[in-house]
């Protein structure tokens, strides 16, 4: 029993209070900056408090976009991210659950064989495997697509494997039933394994969704056209090298931009991504 005292309880409120306030002051100050003029951050005077130029900013950022090296607005880029994200999200998801299922409830030549190749995968770099894979994506004329982008990205030797392990957690018992009940394996599939693993699809789906949503270097390889661009890859044009100057206030409003879906699929999910991520017993 832990006793309610609170003076104990200060001290740990208090070390919690200041990681949040390191954490999100960043954080505020781009939001603030994404409020002010161009010229107010570009001579240092960055203000603590909000400024007048909000919605001239974010409307100017979501449907015009810059004047400089990239002048696409943000919302095309959010929808090519939130396609990306999604789309691997659930293909990583669909395959990894196939393959899985397929390596613990049946029996065929080299089972495991297999499930090793898909093993040993995690042990290669993603910059080893960078250049063929852009190599076939470029045979089969997937350049500046969607197929490009999310494609040679759906695969997932993780999810197979944390997959396998969850179903070799369920009883063979309820196997056995689902067979004397009549149970061909699509339906044992659909009917049993698929609600059993709703939790873990769910916490999976909110991982690959970010690492979806924060994907850089193979977009920034795949895509030349600015309408196929995503949104990270966006902020980085944004934010010009030469002599010319950084529309600093719209690369913040991009960067408060480029948070929302993630965060929100984050809050939306968040009691199954818990659950999914704790809970032991099926």
């Amino acid at each position: 029993m832990v006793e309610n005292r609170p003076f104990n309880n200060l001290l740990p409120h208090l070390i919690l209070w200041v990681g949040i306030a390191i954490v999100a002051f960043p954080v505020y100050l781009a939001f603030i900056g994404s409020t002010h003029e161009a010229t107010i951050i570009a001579n240092g005077q960055m203000p603590l408090t909000p400024g007048g130029k909000f919605l001239e900013n974010y409307y100017r950022t979501i449907f015009i976009g810059t004047s400089g090296t990239t002048r696409e607005p943000v919302y095309t880029m959010l929808v090519n991210s939130f396609i990306m994200a999604v789309v691997i999200a659930v293909g990583k998801i669909f395959i990894s659950i196939l393959s899985a299922y397929a390596i613990v409830y049946f029996r065929f030549p080299f089972r495991m064989t297999a499930f090793w190749v898909i093993f040993i995968t995690l042990m290669l770099p993603v910059e080893v495997r960078i250049y063929p894979t852009y190599k076939v994506a470029s045979d089969l004329n997937m350049l500046d697509s969607y197929a490009g982008l999310t494609l040679p990205l759906v695969a997932s030797a993780t999810a197979t494997l944390l997959f396998r392990q969850f179903f070799m957690t369920v009883p063979d018992e309820l196997v056995e039933a689902s067979r004397i009940d009549g149970a061909g394996p699509f339906r044992f599939f659909f009917d049993t394994l698929l609600p059993l693993a709703r939790t873990n699809m769910a916490a999976l789906f909110v991982i690959l969704f970010i690492y979806g949503w924060n994907q850089y270097l193979w977009p920034l390889l795949i895509t030349t056209r600015d309408d196929m661009q995503t949104i990270v890859i966006g902020i980085k044009k944004m934010i010009v090298t030469s002599d010319a100057l950084t529309e600093w206030q719209l690369v913040m409003a991009t960067a408060m931009l480029a948070m929302l879906p993630p965060v929100l699929v984050v809050i939306g999910m968040q009691k199954l991504f818990v659950r999914g991520l704790v809970e032991t017993e099926k």
